[in-house]
């Protein structure tokens, strides 16, 4: 046995020791009651060797030695003294009535057999020496009287040779059974503890498996086991835990599903079924620890479902499987939000370089369409600005190129901030000389703190008007208007890119 079956057994053998002390201390009164039952017998002439002194001493023995017996066990209850007194008490017992005359053959065994109970082989052995011990002083001490009886006997030492010669055969043979049942009796009991210790440690990993179990399905809103090998599920959060019959060969959704599918977005109903096909989960499943996929709830917005591995088979097919469901609504919100920052320039709050890039790679797969725009923006002096009021001014301007640039396309499409004072807009709309007009004069009503005007030189490139190139021919296209818009600034102005 290991360490726990052991402190187990131990625990096992003191608890039976308080019990087994308990029923002999009510042998031991009971015992008393033996001086009255001889007496009974002295007055009917039964036992006219034996006096009435003998019933008293008898009785009140037996009520003195249970009254101290019954204190040890109130104090030292599972003592292996108080185990002995008990057993002592009785072996006492019985030499005294079998020096008194009164005649006893098998109740000479029955210490040692009751010290059986207590699985114990010293106490065993204690028991049964003392008893044979005893028996012997009892022979001696009654062989004058069985000589004096029976006329075969050519002295009192042959009683008591030929009466310890036969009780002695009897214990041999007593103890030897008594140490086999004894034996087989421990045995027993041992091996009692370790399949307990086995079905406890199964019935621990199986409440372990059912905590984990319970603790999904408080984290999860739905949770089904689908058991292939039985061909059932089962939802775990139902108080009645009920297995449905499940059959892949004719059903292609478990009833979780079936009902589950009423709430899905209708434009993902058909994803939602191609997931949820239980027909081909496990083959989806070999070799993984899950799969999982996001839709969205008519009611409660985006959840997540989620088949889970329990067990596999021999060769790796998944043959019980959990399906939960949890909501991820403020998941997906806290995802759009930090996408949203990750795609937004943090001075202007303008889509980013990032972003950009992102949106001309979704671009570059597909047609584009007859309305599309591009424009190319730049501040015009932020360097002067810069040096002559300082950097504050300077992101002053770029604020304002922002708002002008958010206010006037609007809804029509998405403005970046593609660097320090350039920008980019991608939009839909038909005339793109409108919109540049419309965002100079956006720029003309602006004034600042630091500053009072604000330039910009806008260039843009229409796929109208270029059918032929790529969405980055017209990314250059729009640049190469920019710089010519930027050339006709500084003409106006005066301005020679040295100056500049």
């Amino acid at each position: 046995m290991n360490r726990t079956e052991n402190t187990l057994y131990s625990e096992f053998l003191l608890e039976n020791r308080v019990t087994v002390n308990r029923y002999l201390n009510r042998v031991l009164w009971f015992f008393a009651l033996t001086g009255p039952a001889i007496a009974s017998g002295i007055h009917a002439g039964i036992f006219p060797d034996i006096t009435y002194t003998t019933c008293w001493v008898i009785s009140f023995s037996m009520i003195f030695m249970s009254f101290v017996h019954m204190i040890l066990r109130g104090k030292i209850p599972s003592s292996t003294f108080t185990c002995l007194f008990a057993l002592t008490a009785l072996s006492v017992l019985i030499l005294y009535m079998s020096y008194s005359h009164v005649s006893i053959y098998l109740t000479w065994f029955l210490v040692p057999l009751l010290s059986l109970l207590f699985c114990d082989r010293f106490i065993f052995l204690y028991a049964s020496i003392l008893n044979y011990v005893l028996m012997g002083i009892a022979a001696f001490l009654t062989a004058p009287y069985y000589y004096s009886l029976r006329a075969d006997y050519a002295t009192a030492a042959a009683a008591f040779a030929d009466r310890m010669s036969g009780f002695t055969i009897e214990y041999i043979i007593m103890y030897a059974g008594a140490f086999i049942i004894g034996k087989l009796t421990i045995n027993y009991f041992k091996q009692l503890f370790a399949q307990n210790e086995i079905i406890r440690s199964q019935e621990k990993s199986m409440k372990e498996r059912f905590d984990l179990l319970d603790s999904m399905a408080e984290i999860y809103e739905r949770v089904n086991l689908l058991d292939f090998e039985a061909k059932t599920e089962m939802s775990l959060r139902d108080t009645e835990l009920k297995r449905i019959p499940m059959d892949k060969e004719t059903q292609t959704h478990t009833q979780m599903n079936q009902i589950l599918k009423e709430k899905v977005m209708p434009d993902q109903i058909e994803d939602f079924l191609s997931f949820t096909n239980i027909q081909t989960v496990q083959s989806r499943l070999k070799g993984k620890k899950l799969i999982s996929a996001d839709f969205i709830d008519v009611v409660s917005g985006w959840f997540r479902a989620q088949y889970i591995v329990v067990k596999t088979d021999d060769e790796g097919n998944p043959t019980v499987v959990i399906y939960t469901t949890r909501n991820v609504e403020e998941e997906k919100q806290r995802e759009e939000h930090l996408i949203r920052i990750s795609m937004t320039d943090e001075m202007t709050r303008l889509f980013n370089r990032r972003c950009y890039d992102e949106d001309l790679m979704e671009f570059r797969k597909k047609k584009l369409p007859e309305d599309f725009v591009i424009f190319s923006v730049d501040v015009n002096g932020l360097k002067i600005v810069n040096d002559t009021k300082g950097h504050a001014a300077g992101d002053e301007l770029i604020k304002g190129a922002a708002d002008c640039l958010a206010l006037t396309v609007g809804n029509l499409g998405k403005v970046y901030r593609t660097g320090g004072d350039e920008f980019m807009a991608i939009v839909s709309v038909k005339a793109g000389e409108t919109l540049r007009k419309n965002i100079l004069a956006k720029a003309e009503c602006w004034h600042g703190v630091y500053t009072e005007k604000l330039f910009m030189s806008v260039g843009f490139a229409s796929y109208k008007e270029h059918p032929e190139a790529s969405i980055d021919d017209l990314e250059r296209l729009a640049d190469s208007d920019m710089y010519d818009q930027k050339k006709k600034y500084y003409e106006e102005h005066g301005i020679t890119p040295r100056n500049h």
